[in-house]
This record gives structure tokens, sequence and C-alpha cells, in this order.
């Protein structure tokens, strides 16, 4: 059975639930997982994504921050929430669909502008989430699972426009690529995007800031999907919709696929 899954920061999915049911209409996912929903749960516009074949959702929400939510076709129950770093934040959602997989959601802090955990106390934040994710992983190896989410790093010199520009800029910092492979190795997650899209940079992220986004196109691959070796190799169909990040109000973020045969 082959079932497909994406990961979206949404940046309010109140404000942007129109997004969302576009997206549901065009690709239906069976599985949709969302970042910085900035919305309790109770608010989330369930009754909408109902209407489109989403009736199960897990989700973990604050008032105007973070916020992350699995919305599924198929029934998904909820297997853990963990606070990473202990800041209280709603940053990871945890679900077992009817095929055994888990799905974990995860919205990484972004860390601030400096990157020097002395002067930026989120910098330091980000660093200790991603130890406590890795120190996580080590102490529950997961098996049959999938971890998707804005991990808020672009780990790799082709996924940023400039690896030598960005080198000193928050979410491709030598520090921060270092952590983050520390907490894949411990889980022994394999990045999908990647095993199915080995050469050339791709992007999920693309400013505000930039008037032009699209032609200056200086993004970086903020967004990602891994899977735990014993099934990385079902995983296949790897995309990035960056027409999405071109949509009437949009997110910052563009939406990232793949399916899997399981």
């Amino acid at each position: 059975m082959t079932f497909s899954l994406a990961t979206w920061n949404i940046n309010s999915v109140r404000l942007r639930s129109g997004l969302v049911e576009r997206l549901m209409t065009e690709d239906a996912p069976d599985v949709l997982c969302l970042q910085e929903c900035k919305s309790p749960v109770d608010l989330i516009p369930m009754e909408a994504f109902h209407a489109l074949g989403y009736h199960h959702m897990i989700a973990r929400g604050q008032k105007g921050y973070n916020g992350v939510a699995i919305l599924s076709k198929q029934p998904i129950e909820e297997v853990c929430s963990f606070d990473f770093a202990g800041l209280g934040h709603a940053r990871h959602i945890a679900g077992r669909l009817e095929n055994g997989v888990t799905v974990h959601n995860f919205y990484v802090p972004a860390g601030g502008d400096i990157p020097d955990r002395e002067k930026n106390e989120k910098f330091g934040q980000k660093l200790d989430y991603l130890t406590e994710m890795r120190d996580w992983w080590h102490a529950n190896a997961p098996e049959k699972a999938i971890m998707v989410g804005d991990l808020n790093i672009a780990p790799r010199e082709d996924d940023v426009w400039s690896h030598k520009q960005l080198l000193k800029i928050v979410s491709h910092t030598p520090i921060e690529v270092e952590h983050l492979a520390q907490a894949q190795d411990a889980g022994n997650w394999v990045d999908i995007t990647r095993q199915d899209i080995p050469e050339g940079q791709i992007y999920s992220w693309w400013s505000y800031r930039a008037k032009d986004w699209s032609g200056a196109d200086k993004g970086r691959r903020l967004d990602h999907i891994w899977a735990t070796k014993d099934i990385a190799n079902a995983g296949h169909s790897s995309r990035i919709r960056r027409d999405v990040r071109g949509w009437e109000q949009p997110s910052d973020h563009a939406p990232v696929f793949a399916s899997f045969d399981l």
C-alpha cells in the first residue's frame, strides 16, 4: 500500500486555512504535517478539513506561537509529545498510523539572529533542543518511523543559495549542522528527500524580506522528511511544491512531499 505524506510550515493555520484546503484539494496527501500553527488546538478549523477527507488530527497548540498538527485521512493514534529542552513550547507530536508507521512532527526553534549562545539565548535553546533530541533518539531507538518538520537547519552546501555567504548565518552554521547530524545519527534516520534527489540545490524556504523571492532565489532547505533505515527504501517521489510560495498571502515555506510503499 502506498501512502503520501507532506510537511509544511504554514505560519498560522487559521490565517492560511484556505491555502491548506487548496493543497488538500490539489495534492491530497494522506498525511499532512503542519508546523507553526499559531493556534490553540480547539481553534484549528477542522470542519473545513473534514469536508476534504481529513477526519483525524493529533496536535499540540499555543495561542499565537509554535504549534504542530498531523492531519490524516487514515486513523492515527497519538503516541507522545515531548517538550525538548523544557521550553514549554508546542513543538513535537507523534502518532501511529494503522499500517504501524509512527510519524513524528517537529518544529525546531529558529534560534534568533546571532549564532552565539552567550549573546543570544534563543540560539542556545536551539542547540539544547537538538541535543535533547539526540539523547532521546539514543534512548528510544525509532523503528518503522518517519520524522518530518521544519527543522530550521539547511545542513548541506547545496541546501542553501550560497554556502560561503551563509556559514555565519543562523540555520547553516557548522555548529547547528553538527548538532542536527548527531540527532540524525542517533536515530539512524535517512534523509528521504536527498535519497531521492541526491544532487543539486533545492529549497523549501524563501524570506519574506525578498521583494522578488523567486527571481532572487535565495532559498534554504529547512523542511525535511526522514525515515528509519528499516523503511527508508520504501520512500520515493520526493518533491517540493515551490509554486505554493507564490500563492496569495503565502507562508514563507513550501510544502515538502514523499510517498512510501508500506
